[in-house]
């Protein structure tokens, strides 16, 4: 077995995959809906897990007080569908960087936007083609007409 694969790695995904399909078919309660499990960290010593959370609707205190309430429930169901001597202690917590993401993303988009259009409005025809295949630069625009000649 290697190395890089740990033991607790494994669980972790197989904890958030159970959990996940808990909450999705099992559990009743309204404020748990519409919840995306981003990942689980279980301890060394298999006592505590870590759940990370998003929500289509953000942050919001009744998701985290629902998926509390519900801790008791999920840990016994993880306990009869996984064979594990300690089963771990679910701790849920928010996990901003779905939203995190899409912000950066959106910065990003409104900056590729704000160059386009500056780009798109300075862009003036710089040269024109000759007969003989030179390329005339307008460096300045002086009112003697003065080029620049350069060969491509």
């Amino acid at each position: 077995m290697p190395k890089g694969y740990a033991r607790t790695d494994r669980i972790a995904e197989q904890i958030q995959r159970e959990v996940a399909q808990l909450l999705r078919l099992e559990v009743k309660d309204p404020r748990v809906r519409m919840i995306t499990l981003t990942g689980v960290e279980v301890t060394k010593d298999y006592s505590h897990a870590k759940v990370f959370y998003t929500t289509l609707d953000g942050v919001s205190d009744a998701v985290q007080q629902g998926l509390e309430h519900a801790s008791g429930y999920l840990r016994s169901q993880l306990a009869h569908s996984m064979k594990l001597r300690i089963m771990p202690q679910l701790h849920f917590i928010y996990d901003p960087s779905i939203e995190r993401g899409a912000h950066l993303s959106q910065l990003i988009d409104q900056a590729v936007a704000s160059d386009k259009t500056l780009n798109s409005s300075s862009e003036a025809p710089l040269g024109r083609l000759s007969k003989e295949g030179e390329v005339e630069h307008s460096l300045l625009p002086d009112k003697e007409g003065a080029k620049d000649v350069s060969r491509r």
